[in-house]
């Protein structure tokens, strides 16, 4: 039996699943990953994400290399490029990781189209901790409070031990001709505006691992009374690894819970990774509707125009909203409370859509996933799960004055700010905030989370 092994955003040999099952085939395997911008579902990726993502599959390729087994490039619609190869290869099995957005409709279709065909094809659990479905309250709906939710995951069984990579893999005799790389042009040439991008982070399964070892060995001590303070360097910086699949939850888990008792305020940021992922799940239009229906109705600014354009740029005026998106800028990434920062001030300040906002990050963070990214706008913007009170407002000033008093992030990334007139009062634009919201509030309520039978996660 000659097994194909589809991969999607598990770029990784430890703890793969799929991996692990095919590699058990004395036939060999063919190792695909398919480039799809254009099924129903698909997101095309943002600029950084690009860049990140080219690091990966070259990473990955060069590790499956030492095994004897090539990686296979190829790009378009799932559906058509899987059975394509699974055809050039004699394969007659498929198999895959779950993936849990608006693609799953496409992995479902598919895995009953190549089921129709003769050729088997399975998946498994492999991106997330706990299979989206199985963490009810008790009225069996998904939970809409993370506290409740996490709560109930850590009452669940535990998640099975990660996977040891294979120690040996087979490539099958049949391998199909593969896209060069470098032919996707995922990295930008003429300007190349990745330069910062390429200084402060290594993709790969090799980085990753070696990036939780340290955040572990020496971070995860003053993870929690330092991750809020954006110039100390106690944040795990593991997000892009998990992002793209090079570490899987159940490593990151296990290993944190091996390494002693000061990690649970960490595994509870990999908790609402998780919530994000579930809900994504009940709701795979995330990143274009709120949860709340309330809020369809919100009054946002029609033509963002100057102010959007002063948020993208780090003009605002205010040091630690324009050293945040400076930092974006530079290299795909921002302090976690420095983003809710930002995008209050973008949401709230100045009114503008957390759509717009989304889509911003989306293409600019090398960590942007579909369900973390938009599941967290939402959440500040106040219309998405686990949002109330909807009219929190983080004071930009205030933030400044609790967590970088000293002023060490934001002389770094924004020296020059508190010369740049501010764009917004900051007092005025909350009162007329408050005001919209009030206003939304009054209109039919009700939630983007069904409570229905989802379509099968493929």
């Amino acid at each position: 039996m000659t097994t194909l092994v589809w991969f999607r955003d598990d770029l990784r040999l430890e703890d793969h699943p799929a991996l692990a099952a095919g590699a058990a085939d004395s036939d060999g395997i063919v190792a695909l990953y398919v480039l799809d911008e254009v099924s129903p579902g698909s997101r095309p990726l943002g600029g950084a994400a690009k860049w990140w993502l080219h690091g990966s599959l070259a990473k990955l390729g060069d590790a499956l290399a030492e095994r004897g087994v090539p990686l296979i490039l190829r790009r378009g619609a799932a559906r058509t490029v899987v059975r394509e190869v699974a055809a050039e290869s004699g394969a007659n099995r498929v198999l895959w990781n779950r993936r849990y957005s608006a693609e799953r409709a496409t992995d479902a279709a598919l895995k009953a189209e190549l089921r129709e065909a003769g050729i088997a094809a399975h998946s498994a659990l492999g991106n997330v901790l706990f299979e989206p479905g199985t963490i009810l309250n008790g009225q069996s709906e998904p939970y809409r409070v993370y506290s409740a939710f996490w709560r109930a995951c850590l009452h669940a069984a535990a998640p099975e031990a990660p996977l040891q990579a294979p120690k040996t893999v087979r490539a099958a005799p049949r391998q199909p001709v593969s896209d060069d790389l470098s032919s996707w042009a995922l990295r930008p040439a003429s300007p190349d505006w990745a330069t910062g991008l390429a200084e402060r982070w290594e993709p790969g399964e090799a980085a990753a691992i070696a990036q939780l070892e340290r955040f572990l060995g020496e971070r995860a001590a003053d993870y929690a009374p330092g991750r809020d303070f954006p110039a100390s360097e106690t944040g795990s910086e593991l997000s892009p690894y998990l992002r793209w699949g090079e570490l899987s939850p159940r490593t990151v888990w296990h290993r944190a819970l091996a390494a002693g008792s000061d990690t649970g305020m960490f595994l509870s940021e990999l908790g609402w990774r998780e919530f994000a992922w579930h809900t994504l799940f009940r709701a795979p239009d995330l990143h274009t509707r709120g949860l709340n229906r309330q809020f369809d109705a919100f009054p946002w600014r029609d033509s963002p125009g100057e102010a959007l354009t002063a948020w993208q740029l780090g003009r605002t005026g205010f040091p630690l909203v324009d050293a945040g998106m400076r930092e974006l800028w530079e290299t795909g990434f921002m302090h976690n409370r420095v983003r809710m920062v930002t995008a209050s001030f973008l949401t709230k300040n100045l009114l503008i859509d957390w759509r717009v906002g989304e889509a911003w990050f989306w293409d600019t963070l090398v960590d942007a996933d579909a369900a973390s990214n938009p599941f967290n706008w939402q959440w500040v913007a106040g219309c998405g799960a686990d949002a109330a009170p909807y009219f929190r407002i983080f004071n930009p000033l205030t933030q400044q004055q609790k967590f970088d008093r000293g002023g060490e992030y934001t002389d770094r990334w924004a020296p020059d700010s508190l010369l740049t007139p501010a764009i917004v009062d900051l007092r005025a634009s909350r009162v007329a905030a408050l005001a919209a919201y009030d206003a939304a509030r009054g209109s039919t309520p009700g939630t983007g989370v069904s409570a229905g039978e989802p379509i099968e996660p493929g």
